[in-house]
């Protein structure tokens, strides 16, 4: 089945960013189809959202249920649950966005907001058994609620371990850097950090030992241990695979580390195309972050249709 011709925006992906861009697109009276995967979303070992006013606290499904029930009010919202499988230009100057379940939908303009994967770290086991909880991968996220703990700071240059010994004696006085033995600056770094009363370990984490994934140790593998109850670790990412398909057959930009490339509206390259959220950004990972790009997007696409509209 393919959705009318009137669709004026798709939204791929309905975290903070692409809900956000839906709603603020429906109170436009913009004609919008989200769709979302049905699988879990990446926050979900989360026991809350922290930081964004009116919502700290809330289950991310609690949010999203929220959301849909809000959009759904929305007559000119259509709502979708499905993995979008690609994403095509038209002849017409289109977008052709395929659907697993083989529904097609196009619209002169989609936005991608689909944030990112996490590559947890196979080799260390129990690590995902505490992602999300006694795991962080944001201080400034979910470091309140590891306050008073014992933490370690897993890092991977000098500038970070330093760095670390420092930055999160509001949550915790007790912290300490860890890393491989063959960091470049390493003993730079120790001596720094013991100057301002932290420390940098180092060794390879082979195991986290906890219960029901409350971190008390970590064991490297020449089977020494540390205790340690929180551990800040911001494991690698890869675009979702809708994503990485765009950038080949789109020829989209991206970074260095592989994130899209925006202007300030968060349209890529492609015109109509446009991104926000995680995926267009590693350093700014967070709900309000993606929320606020969500946002920009939804106002630079409402003014690119009315003025292709107005060009006839």
């Amino acid at each position: 089945m393919s959705s009318n011709s009137e669709t004026e925006t798709v939204v791929v992906g309905a975290g903070p960013a692409g809900l956000t861009a839906a709603l603020a697109l429906a109170r436009y009276r913009q004609r919008v189809v989200l769709v979302d995967s049905p699988r879990a979303p990446r926050n979900s070992a989360s026991g809350g959202v922290h930081g964004h006013v009116g919502l700290d606290g809330a289950p991310p499904a609690e949010i999203r249920s929220r959301a849909w029930k809000e959009l759904s009010r929305y007559a000119t919202v259509e709502l979708r649950e499905a993995d979008v499988e690609g994403v095509r230009t038209t002849d017409g100057g289109r977008f052709h966005v395929a659907l697993d379940n083989g529904d097609t939908v196009e619209a002169p303009t989609v936005l991608l907001a689909t944030g990112v994967v996490d590559i947890h770290p196979e080799q260390v086991d129990g690590f995902s058994d505490c992602w999300g909880r006694s795991v962080i991968h944001c201080p400034f996220c979910l470091g309140e609620e590891n306050a008073g703990r014992r933490w370690g700071v897993v890092v991977d240059n000098a500038e970070l371990a330093t760095f670390s010994a420092v930055a999160f004696r509001a949550w915790s006085s007790d912290t300490v850097a860890i890393c491989h033995e063959s960091m470049p600056g390493l003993e730079g770094a120790r001596t720094a950090a013991r100057s301002m009363g932290g420390d940098v370990v180092t060794g390879t984490i082979s195991r986290l030992l906890h219960r029901a994934g409350a971190l008390y140790a970590v064991e490297f593998d020449d089977g020494r241990v540390l205790e340690r109850e929180t551990l800040v670790w911001t494991p690698a990412q890869r675009q979702q695979p809708v994503v990485a398909r765009a950038v080949d057959e789109l020829k989209l930009t991206v970074d260095d580390a592989g994130y899209l490339s925006v202007d300030d509206t968060q349209c890529t390259g492609v015109p109509g195309l446009y991104a926000a959220g995680d995926l267009a950004s590693r350093w700014k990972q967070s709900f309000t972050a993606a929320a606020a790009a969500g946002a920009t997007a939804a106002e630079a696409i409402h003014a690119s249709l009315i003025m292709n509209a107005v060009r006839g």
